[in-house]
């Protein structure tokens, strides 16, 4: 196991380097830079002085020249400072993480354990009504644009019911409550696991279905044994690795889903800098985030090969 960390970790770090200069090179490419995002009709400045804050920035390098000096920068753990205000980009994605990881971590368990369930009814109950209601729902959830679902959850439990805030993550003005904290919550987290249940209803109920008509599951009810003992000890176990790997693979596709929610909910997380960075060609944070972005994926991915292996003991990396 050691070694194949080792090799996995070897073989990240390219993939990694990859990916940084892929976004880079794009993110440059958007049209304008920070310092022409900043200038607006009410603030104009002369010609002299953007040629003066583009040379102090560094804009003016070469884009190789500009990738080198950020790489050396991640090499000694400084991500850089932002364009726009000069915070240290470091700084400001802690200062945001916290939120980001509520919101992914209540969807996350809210997507597992509805979604786990209701594969499980929909397997238990093969071709019943309660299948193809389930069945119909799940498509409708994975066709469902999150952004668009937003809208509709804040449209009616907050505009038409008045049930639940709009947006933000406490209420403004107001010192910290946690009640008040999950009321904010609700909607954002609830919007982000709609779109991931359907998907692993659908994982559970294929892998389930696939383990209750095998031959060590026939043996089990032929030697008499309980149908819940079946179920929990025979079933379920064997049906979990499929489960873990959408679980892995669900980190990164949270992530990347949080981006729109916190922006539909204005939830003041890593997702809505990642959106005021790009409409303010902040290239550092940009940067800074899809740094982070990459490592949860190749992480996330590491660390379903290890589940794998702590579920099913036949499994053995060598």
């Amino acid at each position: 196991m050691t070694k194949y960390l080792i090799q996995r970790v070897l073989i990240s770090i390219p993939v990694l380097v990859g990916v940084t200069i892929i976004i880079f090179f794009f993110a440059n490419a958007m049209p304008g830079n920070a310092v022409l995002a900043m200038i607006t009709s009410e603030s104009p400045v002369s010609e002299d002085l953007i040629r003066i804050r583009q040379g102090q920035l560094g804009l003016d390098d070469p884009l190789p020249v500009q990738y080198l000096r950020w790489i050396g920068n991640v090499l000694r753990g400084n991500l850089g400072y932002s364009y726009v205000n000069g915070t240290p980009i470091s700084d400001m994605i802690i200062d945001r993480i916290p939120a980001t990881v509520q919101l992914m971590g209540i969807s996350l368990l809210i997507s597992i354990i509805v979604g786990t369930i209701l594969g499980i009814i929909s397997a238990l109950k093969r071709y019943s009504w309660w299948d193809y209601v389930l069945t119909i729902t799940g498509f409708i959830g994975l066709s469902m644009p999150v952004f668009f679902l937003g809208m509709v959850l804040v449209y009616v439990f907050a505009l038409k019911l008045g049930w639940l805030p709009t947006s933000g993550r406490v209420t403004s003005g107001e010192p910290y409550n946690f009640v008040d904290n999950m009321r904010h919550l609700i909607l954002p987290a609830v919007c982000l696991a709609l779109v991931r249940i359907p998907v692993f209803m659908r994982y559970t109920r294929a892998s389930m279905l696939e383990i209750l008509y095998s031959d060590h599951v026939r043996t089990a009810r032929s030697k008499g044994l309980f149908e819940r003992t079946i179920l929990v000890r025979h079933t379920l176990r064997n049906a979990l690795i499929p489960v873990i790997t959408v679980i892995g693979l669900t980190l990164p596709v949270l992530f990347s889903g949080a981006i729109i929610i916190e922006s539909v909910f204005q939830w003041p997380g890593i997702g809505l800098l990642y959106i005021s960075s790009i409409t303010q060609r902040d290239i550092p944070i940009l940067m800074g985030i899809t740094m982070i972005t990459g490592v949860l994926v190749l992480v996330s991915n590491l660390l379903t090969d290890i589940a794998y292996s702590v579920v099913d003991p036949r499994i053995r990396y060598d």
